[in-house]
């Protein structure tokens, strides 16, 4: 699926997507405790790479860093800048990021790859690894499965994929994975998160 297609189909829905995930009380508390332990380790400037309504970036500028939200739906950008006027919000999207190479210290990407096709996900990849520092840090959260495979998202098709698939395109695009998590509730999909750093290109 194409990241416009991706785009109009969470922009014609967003109202809902916001009243059901838009705030912090709906994050599960393992998510809390991996996104707040990753973001302590995190030195200079943060984006918070498809930020959706913009809670997490709001919480992240809470802790004290310095944090730019980013999204390609303008309706969810609309709703952070008002929800939280005092935070960085921009339209902006994976491909193509609107910031320096070597520029920023961390990138949270928090399920905004999980709509790239397979053959798609070095695009994003590589321009997180472009705007990241050397050993700067990179936490993307997804969705797990024994296999890379498509299934019906509730807004639009996305992917699951297994920690080591992941991994391997990290590596790829030039990072080194630090750790992983994988949490299986019942009635739910499986969800997974990753931490890694970007590594020195004299590497």
């Amino acid at each position: 699926m194409s990241q416009e297609a991706s785009r109009a189909a969470y922009a014609g829905r967003a109202k809902e997507y916001i009243d059901l995930l838009g705030s912090m009380s709906s994050v599960h508390p393992s998510d809390l405790q991996i996104v707040s332990t990753w973001a302590s380790g995190v030195e200079g400037d943060l984006i918070d790479a498809g930020c959706g309504p913009g809670h997490w970036t709001n919480f992240l500028t809470e802790q004290g860093l310095t944090v730019r939200g980013i999204d390609q739906v303008p309706e969810f950008i609309t709703h952070a800048t008002h929800t939280f006027p005092t935070v960085d919000f921009a339209i902006d999207g994976l491909d193509s990021i609107h910031g320096g190479t070597d520029s920023v210290g961390g990138i949270l990407s928090w399920y905004s790859l999980i709509h790239y096709e397979p053959g798609a996900i070095q695009v994003p990849l590589r321009e997180f690894s472009r705007v990241l520092k050397p050993g700067g840090a990179l936490l993307v959260g997804f969705f797990e499965g024994p296999a890379v495979e498509k299934f019906a998202h509730a807004v639009t098709p996305a992917y699951r994929w297994p920690v080591d698939a992941i991994t391997a395109e990290l590596g790829r695009a030039g990072f080194d994975v630090l750790e992983s998590h994988v949490r299986k509730t019942a009635g739910q999909r499986p969800q997974a998160a990753v931490t890694a750093r970007r590594r020195d290109a004299a590497a």
